[in-house]
């Protein structure tokens, strides 16, 4: 009997031509880059459809700007980005936006106290943004199953969602067993839609008088979902929160605590306080 014209290609088969492909130099379908060289480098191409990515540090050490900026570029480059905010309205996400593009502080924004130089890279970055701005959104209250569903209604290939604590303020049981039934919840969303999830999260058990504050695995808390869930971890940490002296300003390590498809290691970025605004070292 002759073959059939049409010839189906199994998941294996479509999988070595992936594998193929990006040997070749073509970015995966899958993979959506974060716009930081050094963190995409690591991840073997940047966040990728399907992976719950976690992103936490201490309080104050810029999570919601890195998760921003990271939304930013993602959108810059063509792909559909959804970032929910926990912790700002939409204007004051904006705000943000603005500052981070335009290379101006909040303050100088919100109090129109601008020189014409700064008002006039705020004006271009307003006509960069006008077709790549994310879509923002406020995190819904009702916990996860609310948050999965205003997702699912935007559709975005990139969902960024500031932040975990923020999800759960009305805890039916413990606060950590709701934490870890938003992680998983999610995950699931992550693998239902094909969707990259990136998730902010404080590290409540960071204990302060150990000697390396680095964030590890085991400060997120939420009994161990993130530790468990997460495809990825990332641990933001800036020394000069901790230890104050010249030569530290800006310096910033984000490493990479879990990655279940590759290498953990850590990458160097700056952090530009006035402007909340993060680039990498090797820019």
């Amino acid at each position: 009997m002759a073959p059939s014209a049409h010839t189906d290609i199994s998941p294996l088969s479509q999988l070595m031509m992936r594998m193929d492909a990006v040997a070749d130099g073509t970015a995966t379908a899958d993979g959506i880059a974060t716009g930081f060289p050094s963190l995409d480098k690591l991840l073997g191409g940047g966040l990728r459809r399907g992976d719950l990515v976690v992103l936490g540090g201490d309080v104050g050490v810029g999570k919601s700007a890195l998760a921003l900026a990271i939304a930013l570029r993602a959108r810059s480059a063509g792909t559909a980005v959804e970032f929910m905010s926990g912790e700002m309205d939409v204007s004051r996400v904006l705000e943000r936006v603005l500052a981070i593009e335009g290379k101006a502080s909040v303050d100088q924004i919100r109090q129109g106290t601008l020189d014409d130089s700064t008002r006039a890279a705020l004006g271009a970055a307003a006509f960069r943004l006008r077709d790549a701005t994310p879509g923002i959104s406020r995190l819904p209250a009702g916990g996860p199953t609310e948050v999965v569903a205003l997702a699912a209604s935007h559709d975005p290939a990139l969902l960024v969602v500031d932040s975990l604590q923020a999800m759960v303020g009305t805890a039916h049981g413990t606060l950590d067993d709701e934490l870890a039934l938003a992680v998983r919840a999610l995950k699931a969303h992550a693998l239902d839609a094909k969707v990259a999830v990136l998730l902010t999260a404080h590290v409540p058990s960071l204990d302060r008088s150990r000697a390396d504050l680095r964030p590890a695995l085991d400060d997120f808390g939420a009994r161990g979902a993130v530790k468990q869930m997460a495809d990825v971890v990332l641990g933001l940490f800036r020394e000069e929160l901790y230890q104050p002296s010249p030569g530290h300003e800006g310096a910033t390590e984000l490493a990479v605590l879990k990655n279940r498809s590759g290498p953990t290691s850590y990458v160097d970025l700056f952090y530009y306080k006035q402007w909340l605004r993060f680039e990498d070292m090797v820019e």
